[in-house]
C-alpha cells in the first residue's frame, strides 16, 4: 500500500463517510444458488452518494499481469492527500472478452467494497467459513473463492505446471465451474491444493 506522506486528514474523512454512508441494497442475484450480493452499480451508487461530502474520490485502474488481471484502487481527499491500495489480482478462469470483462468487474467491486468499508455479500454469521451449513444451494464465500485462487497460483509454482492445467485437475474432481462452488466444494478444492502443494513442495 502506498500513501502520501500524511494522511490524517484522510482517515478523518473516511471515518465519517462509513459512519453516514447508506449501505446499499443486495441488488444481485445468482440465479445457480440463489445468493445475493452488492452489484459493481450499486457500490459505486452508494460510494458517490456519499463520499464527496467528505472530500472523498476515487479511481480504479486496471492493471494485467502473468498470473491474471485485476485493479489498483485510490482513494483521494480534497486535501490532496491519498492512499494507493495493493493490486488486487484474480486468474483468469477463461481467456476471453467475456471471462476478463467478468473478472475485472469482480476485482473492482471487491476492491473498492475493502477500501470504502460497503458491505458487499450476505453475512452468514460465520457459517460458510466454518463448514456448520446445511444448505447447499450456497455459493462459496468471497474469502473461500479468493483462498483457492491464491493456492491455484500457489499450485502452479511449487509444481512446475501452469495455473490452467491445475485448474482442469481441481475441475475433474469438483466437477464444476470455481464460481459455482458451494462452501462444501471450496473447503474440499483448498484441501486438495494444499495436497499438491505438498508433493510439488
Amino acid at each position: 500500500m502506498k500513501t502520501s506522506e500524511s494522511i490524517t486528514e484522510l482517515t478523518k474523512a473516511l471515518a465519517q463517510f462509513q459512519a453516514n454512508v447508506k449501505q446499499p441494497e443486495k441488488d444481485g442475484t445468482n440465479p445457480h444458488f440463489r445468493s445475493k450480493y452488492v452489484t459493481l452499480d450499486g457500490t459505486v451508487k452508494a460510494i458517490c452518494e456519499c463520499a464527496p461530502n467528505h472530500g472523498l474520490s476515487y479511481t480504479q485502474m486496471p492493471i494485467s499481469k502473468e498470473n491474471g488481471i485485476g485493479v489498483v484502487t485510490v482513494i483521494f481527499h480534497n486535501s490532496g492527500q491519498f492512499i494507493e491500495f495493493d493490486p488486487f489480482i484474480l486468474p483468469l478462469d477463461k481467456k476471453t472478452a467475456q471471462g476478463v470483462g467478468s473478472a475485472l468487474t469482480y476485482a473492482k467491486r471487491y476492491s473498492l467494497s475493502a477500501a470504502f468499508g460497503i458491505v458487499s455479500d450476505e453475512d452468514d454469521d460465520g457459517n460458510e467459513s466454518s463448514g456448520n451449513t446445511n444448505n447447499k444451494n450456497q455459493i462459496a464465500s468471497d474469502k473461500q473463492l479468493d483462498l483457492i485462487k491464491n493456492l491455484i497460483i500457489k499450485t502452479a509454482n511449487s509444481t512446475g505446471s501452469t495455473e490452467e492445467r491445475v485448474h482442469q485437475s481441481l475441475k475433474k474432481h469438483i466437477k464444476k465451474d470455481l464460481e459455482y462452488y458451494s462452501p462444501e466444494d471450496a473447503n474440499k478444492a483448498i484441501q486438495l491444493l494444499n495436497q499438491y502443494s505438498k508433493k510439488g513442495a
